[in-house]
């Protein structure tokens, strides 16, 4: 199970009787962006001959009808997911807090404030591909992740929320927390179906804003100001909608690759790679949201 973020890595999709699945080799993502991975297989769900993971003892079948029997240790379960997520979101919302409380962003101290936030930004990046490209999960990598984008979020967070938009960082949380229970709910009742083509539309949509995005950056970068005017006035507006959107389709991602990493008997770690594709989106959402609030604020 990679990744599931509009950034980082995704496995690929295969048409298998009209559902989708995932693949355990789909190609890498370029730097920058997502890339849609070669459709050759799930790797929870192969023929019924049998189970990807029948060389693991935890990962059993069913003989008569080749489907995964109910969960035994050694194999990842709803409540590791839960565990591990918890854990990853937990460490950034601490980080977050200690950031906001001990780095000011009055006039004094912004610029150094905003230098420390930065830096974290970076490497915490820096360890989010690491970690996309590996093959397993690992831990350490993750939750340095989680520690060091809490650092980034809540210096950001402290600056839009005391120097821009009062009320914005809680007003982005709430917002996150409707969207994550709102997708939730749709796709437990069946509302939103992952397949083949939801992937293709979803991937599609997300490289193509992260392009613009890009774009938008170079220009404010050699240009000056907000570059082609994406991240302001009314398109802000409407692009922190849209990258609300993409982040939501996203969940529905990650939930679907959940359900049928545990459905399939992936080994328990996988439950560290659900936690790290579920903090990133939620993270994308976030931002979405600061973004979002800050413009309309500002546009008052």
């Amino acid at each position: 199970m990679r990744s599931s973020n509009p950034v980082f890595s995704r496995r690929g999709f295969s048409r298998d009787n009209g559902y989708a699945q995932f693949n355990a080799n789909a190609q890498q993502p370029q730097a920058g962006g997502p890339a849609v991975g070669t459709a050759q297989g799930n790797p929870y769900a192969q023929a019924p001959a049998g189970n990807p993971y029948a060389q693991n003892p935890y990962a059993q079948q069913d003989v008569q009808y080749g489907a995964p029997q109910a969960p035994t240790t050694g194999r990842m379960t709803i409540d590791d997911v839960i565990m591990r997520t918890g854990t990853t979101l937990g460490l950034l919302i601490v980080t977050a807090a200690l950031a906001w409380a001990l780095l000011p962003v009055d006039d004094a101290h912004i610029g150094k404030s905003y230098g420390i936030a930065i830096g974290a930004g970076l490497v915490a990046m820096v360890l989010g591909f690491v970690q996309a490209f590996k093959r397993k999960a690992s831990p350490a990598i993750i939750l340095a992740y989680a520690a060091l984008e809490g650092v980034f979020l809540g210096v950001l967070s402290s600056i839009v929320d005391n120097r821009w938009a009062d009320g914005a960082a809680m007003q982005a949380v709430l917002g996150t927390m409707a969207v994550f229970a709102g997708v939730l709910i749709a796709y437990k009742a069946g509302w939103i179906r992952v397949n083949r083509r939801f992937y293709g539309f979803v991937m599609a949509a997300a490289m193509g804003f992260i392009l613009l995005m890009g774009i938008n950056l170079l220009f404010a970068l050699f240009g000056g100001g907000d570059g082609l005017g994406f991240r302001s006035g009314g398109l802000g507006i409407v692009f922190g909608i849209v990258g609300i959107l993409l982040g939501a389709c996203f969940l529905a991602l990650d939930f679907k690759q959940v359900e049928d990493g545990i459905a399939y008997g992936a080994p328990k770690e996988e439950a560290w790679l659900a936690a790290f594709g579920l903090t990133m989106t939620l993270v994308w959402i976030y931002m979405e949201f600061l973004r979002l609030i800050a413009i309309l604020q500002g546009n008052d």
